[in-house]
């Protein structure tokens, strides 16, 4: 008998994925634990192993399409047996395959699976069971019911009125000549969700953005002074960043709506602070997690931070370094932004956009004086937080950073 390979559990909320690519062929030998299927989820690429030594003698889903937890990817053999793929795949063929026009029946989950068709997806079977709608046969391999096929069928359920706004428009013709000189390149599955997961926060929740400057004055004469002392001590460069996740954590605890979010009917306020760092990859922006940052001293955030953007880089993130986050922090001063109104990462209630530093004159006790002055800025939900709350968020977060010994003696 064959042995199933399986999309493995992905991580809290993440219930499908998408296949990469596929590292062996139908009939190639494999040993357990060796790489057999890239997935791709909405930050992060898994790797799933074989979970015995074999030979592949079946793959159900090709690179391009997308699958729910639990779902069956294809098949090992015994390693001698190299042409079993049809005796694997015959039995399971769904006979009801010609009838996709009926999917929809009242709410009769018992019947949904039919006794030679595989389980529905995971993500399927909870819309099913959100919605009270029952899907038996769908367009998975094998007959398998996914999300896509549920969702459709309570589309057709629903004929009041078309979604609020298409996700994209008709694009206006272009000339012949200019068309000849563009390029199309079809949108990786990866970056629509990314795409879909900023537009439904900027649609779900009451978005506003307050502003503030900041004197580095402070930081950057102690960064000057122990940065050399400091990597010698910890192996770790003394960036700007463990300032700015102090000197938010501490401002969270002061304004703790900030760190709150929405439940329903309910507020959730988190006394934890779990502080999610926005890194730059080639495969778009990811957001690691330093949990419990209030228990770490500067330099242990500098080091965690330092570790996550390696591994970021080099496509190592596990998913669960980036769930459970309370608020995040941008830096888009390293690509030399100097304003900007960064979007929420739902279902957060704020985020901290950082900004490039910049001599600009300021008036210093009745003299103006040149100064390296860093825009901030704090996009909230209006709905959680009020603007009082923002600004006194925000007017405490650049105290901290203007003297950065109320960061060391905890003020």
């Amino acid at each position: 008998m064959g042995n199933d390979i399986r999309v493995p559990t992905l991580g809290e909320s993440v219930t499908e994925a998408t296949i990469g690519r596929w590292f062996k062929k139908i009939g190639d030998a494999v040993k357990a634990d060796e790489p057999l299927v890239e997935l791709e989820t909405d930050k992060v690429t898994i790797e799933v192993p074989a979970p015995v030594d074999g030979t592949l003698s079946e793959i159900l889903v090709e690179a391009g399409e997308t699958v729910g937890v639990g779902a069956i990817l294809g098949s090992l053999g015994a390693a001698s047996a190299g042409a079993q793929p049809s005796k694997v795949a015959e039995p399971i063929k769904p006979a009801k395959a010609v009838e996709p026009a009926a999917p929809v029946k009242a709410a009769e989950p018992a019947k949904a699976a039919a006794p030679a068709s595989v389980p529905p997806s995971p993500a399927a079977a909870r819309v099913m069971a959100e919605t009270g709608t029952s899907v038996e046969s769908g367009s998975g391999k094998r007959g398998q019911v996914l999300k896509e096929d549920v969702l459709a069928a309570v589309a057709a359920v629903r004929t009041a009125a078309p979604a609020p706004a298409a996700p994209s428009a008709p694009r206006a013709p272009v000339a012949a000549d200019d068309a000849s000189r563009e390029e199309r390149v079809r949108m990786s599955k990866l970056r629509q969700t990314i795409a879909r997961r900023l537009k439904e926060a900027q649609n779900a929740a009451a978005m506003l953005t307050t502003f503030n400057e900041v004197d580095m004055t402070g930081v950057m004469a102690l960064r000057a002074s122990y940065k050399d002392l400091f990597e010698k001590k910890h192996g770790v460069k003394l960036g700007f960043m463990g300032f700015f996740v102090k000197a938010v954590v501490q401002a969270l605890k002061e304004i703790p709506a900030v760190n709150a979010e929405i439940d329903g009917e309910d507020l959730v306020y988190k006394n934890y602070y779990h502080v999610g760092v926005a890194v730059g990859t080639d495969k778009g922006l990811v957001v690691p997690v330093v949990r419990d940052a209030d228990q770490l001293s500067i330099a242990g955030i500098e080091k965690k931070i330092g570790e996550y953007g390696k591994r970021a880089r080099d496509g190592l993130l596990r998913i669960e370094e980036m769930q459970g986050g309370t608020f995040t922090i941008s830096n888009g001063g390293v690509y030399g932004s100097l304003m900007s109104t960064p979007i929420l990462n739902a279902p957060q209630s704020g985020i901290l956009g950082m900004h490039k530093i910049q001599e600009r004159p300021m008036v210093v006790g009745g003299k103006i004086e040149i100064r390296p002055m860093m825009y901030l800025a704090l996009s909230y939900d209006h709905r959680v937080i009020d603007g009082k709350e923002a600004v006194t968020f925000l007017v405490r977060v650049k105290e901290n950073l203007e003297e950065p010994q109320r960061l060391v003696l905890d003020l």
